[in-house]
C-alpha cells in the first residue's frame, strides 16, 4: 500500500511524556474536556519520568509533598519529604486509579512535529525505541510535558586524568544496581541537591564519604514530617484541610523565596545560626557552608532532619571545598596539593537540560528556531499555534505550577471546542517587550543550556513570574481571551483564499475536528 493511501491517526490532544506532569496532564484531559480523544507518548518504557529514571541511594523530593502532589490527588503518604520510590508509587496509583495509564504509549519518542495551517492540525512523528520503527499521526493540539532534563545523559566535565582512575566511577542518572560501597572510601563530587542527598546516604555504609565542591550550596535542615497537616486534620475535614495545607506550604515557600530577594543579609545570618547549631563546635562555616552568591540565586538544597550534619558530626562525612588538578589511579589531586584517597568516585556534576525532549518543531514545513521565540504565560510559544508545554517552578514546587498550567491548557482546549475555532496562537505586537532569559537561576546547569531555550519577555503576559500567586491570579482567575491571544479558523485545504479567520466573538458551535 502507497504511504498516501495509509491511515494515519488523528487525536485531538497528543500529550508528550508520561511523568509527574504528563500523568496530571491526562487527569485534566479526562475531567475537564471529557470530549476530547488523548494519548501520552513516553520514549521510556515506564512512567514517573525523574522518578522512574533517577535510582541512586537516597533519592527524594527536595520540595514538600503537599505541594509537590497533585491538587486533585492530595499527597497522603505521611512524609513531608518522600523517597523517590514513595513518589513513583504515588504517580503510577494515580494513573491506575484514573485509567490514565491505559491512555499510554511506551516506547514512543517524539521527534518532530510540523504544523499545517491549511489542515489545522500537527503532523507528529514519533520513534518506536524497540523497533526503530517510525510512527505518524496528527493532533489538533500538542501538549509537551517533557520536563526540561536530557534523560540519556547527565553532564560530566572534562576532568584531567579521569581514564587512570582504577576505582569505580559512576554518575548517579545511571546509578548500577549492585554498586556496593560498604568499607569502600567514597568521594562524592559536587554540592548540589543530588550530592546533598547521596552523601549522608552513603555514610551509614562507607569506610567515609568525603563531598568535594568547588564553592560551597546553602543547605538548610528542614523537618521530614510535617507538624501543620495533622493539625489541619484535627480540625478540617480531608479535603479542607489537604487544600489548606497545600496553600499554606506554597505560601510559605514563596515568603522564604520573596525574603530571600528583598533580605538576603537577613536570610544569611538565619541560615547561618541554623548551620552553628547542627555542625560540630569550631567547624568552617565559612569555607564550607557560606556561598558566593546570595539565597536563592541558585535553587536552594535541603537536608530532612539535618542528615548530612549529623553524618558530618559523626566522623562518617567530610566536606573539602577545593578544585580538581586531575584524577589518579588511587583518587583524586587537588590544586591545593592535597589527594584524596577514593575506591569510588561519585560524578554528581550536575544535569543537561532539553526543551520538549529535543523534539524538532516546524510550522507549515519551517523550522522554528526555539531559542528565538518568547513563551506566552511561560506555557506557549510565540508564532506557534495550538502547543503549549507543562513547566514548573525552580523557587517551589514543580507541580505547582503544572497543575495551573494543565487546567489553563483544558480551559483553552474548551472555548476552542465551544466555540468552533481550530487554531490558538500567542502573538506579540507590543514593540517594547525586551526578550529576557527563560532560566533565571546562575545555576551551572541553567548557565550552560539557558541560551537554547526560549525567551521571556520583559512585560505581562510574556513574563515568567516564579511566583504562584501571581500566576495564580493570571491563570486561573482570568479568562483565556488577550490581545496577545489570537483564536482563528484558518481555511480547510481546498476552500477559498478568501474565507475569513474567526475570531473568539464569533462564538460557533462546532467542536474541533476528530
Amino acid at each position: 500500500m502507497a504511504d498516501s493511501d495509509r491511515t494515519v491517526e488523528h487525536l485531538d490532544v497528543a500529550v508528550v511524556g508520561a511523568g509527574l506532569s504528563g500523568i496530571g496532564a491526562g487527569w485534566y484531559l479526562q475531567e475537564k474536556c471529557p470530549w476530547a480523544s488523548y494519548a501520552i507518548f513516553e520514549g521510556r518504557e515506564s512512567m514517573g519520568g525523574t522518578w522512574d529514571l533517577f535510582r541512586y541511594p537516597g533519592v527524594r523530593s527536595d520540595s514538600d509533598m503537599y505541594t509537590l502532589g497533585y491538587r486533585f490527588r492530595p499527597w497522603d503518604g505521611g512524609r513531608t519529604i518522600a523517597q523517590g520510590a514513595d513518589i513513583l508509587r504515588y504517580i503510577e496509583d494515580t494513573a491506575a486509579e484514573s485509567g490514565v495509564d491505559r491512555r499510554i504509549r511506551f516506547g514512543h519518542r517524539v521527534v518532530s512535529a510540523d504544523w499545517s495551517s491549511t489542515e489545522a492540525r500537527w503532523h507528529v512523528v514519533a520513534e518506536r525505541t524497540d523497533s526503530g520503527d517510525v510512527v505518524d499521526f496528527t493532533c489538533g493540539f500538542l501538549f509537551g510535558c517533557t520536563g526540561y532534563y536530557r534523560y540519556d545523559q547527565g553532564y560530566l566535565p572534562e576532568f584531567a586524568g579521569i581514564d587512570q582512575f582504577e576505582g569505580t566511577l559512576v554518575h548517579p542518572q545511571d546509578w548500577p544496581e549492585d554498586l556496593d560501597v560498604t568499607g569502600k572510601r567514597v568521594v562524592v563530587i559536587g554540592s548540589g541537591s543530588t550530592a546533598i542527598t547521596l552523601v549522608p546516604a552513603l555514610a551509614p555504609d562507607a569506610a567515609h564519604v568525603t563531598m568535594l565542591q568547588r564553592s560551597p550550596t546553602y543547605v538548610a535542615a528542614v523537618p521530614a514530617d510535617d507538624p501543620i497537616h495533622p493539625w489541619a486534620r484535627r480540625l478540617l475535614p480531608e479535603r479542607a484541610a489537604a487544600g489548606f495545607t497545600r496553600w499554606f506550604h506554597a505560601l510559605f515557600t514563596q515568603g522564604f523565596y520573596q525574603m530571600s530577594q528583598r533580605h538576603p543579609e537577613l536570610v544569611k545570618r538565619i541560615l547561618r545560626a541554623g548551620l552553628r547549631r547542627q555542625l560540630p563546635e569550631g567547624y568552617d562555616i565559612d569555607t564550607h557552608f557560606k556561598p558566593r552568591y546570595n539565597p536563592w540565586d541558585q535553587r536552594f538544597c535541603i537536608a530532612p532532619e539535618g542528615d548530612l550534619f549529623k553524618a558530618i558530626s559523626a566522623g562518617r562525612v567530610s566536606v573539602v571545598t577545593d578544585t580538581i588538578e586531575r584524577f589518579t589511579p588511587g583518587g583524586i589531586a587537588l590544586s591545593s596539593g592535597e589527594k584524596l584517597p577514593a575506591d569510588v568516585v561519585v560524578t554528581a556534576t550536575g544535569l543537561q537540560l532539553l526543551f520538549l525532549g529535543g523534539a524538532r518543531v516546524s510550522v507549515d514545513g519551517t523550522d522554528v528556531d526555539l531559542a528565538t521565540r518568547m513563551t506566552y504565560k511561560g506555557m506557549m510559544l510565540e508564532g506557534v499555534p495550538n502547543l503549549a508545554f507543562s513547566v514548573g517552578y525552580t523557587n517551589a514546587s514543580w507541580t505547582l505550577r503544572c497543575d495551573l498550567i494543565c487546567d489553563y491548557v483544558c480551559r483553552l482546549l474548551g472555548h476552542m471546542h465551544r466555540s468552533g475555532l481550530r487554531q490558538c496562537t500567542a502573538v506579540n505586537e507590543d514593540g517594547s517587550v525586551v526578550a529576557q532569559s527563560l532560566l533565571t537561576l546562575s545555576s551551572g546547569y541553567v548557565r550552560r543550556s539557558a541560551h537554547l531555550f526560549p525567551k521571556q519577555g520583559s512585560k505581562f503576559p510574556w513574563q515568567v513570574h516564579q511566583s504562584y500567586l501571581r500566576d495564580y491570579r493570571s491563570m486561573k482567575l482570568r479568562g483565556v481571551e488577550d490581545r496577545a491571544m489570537v483564536f482563528s479558523n484558518p481555511p480547510r485545504a481546498g476552500a477559498s483564499a478568501d474565507v475569513p479567520a474567526v475570531t473568539a466573538a464569533s462564538q460557533l458551535a462546532a467542536p474541533l475536528p476528530s
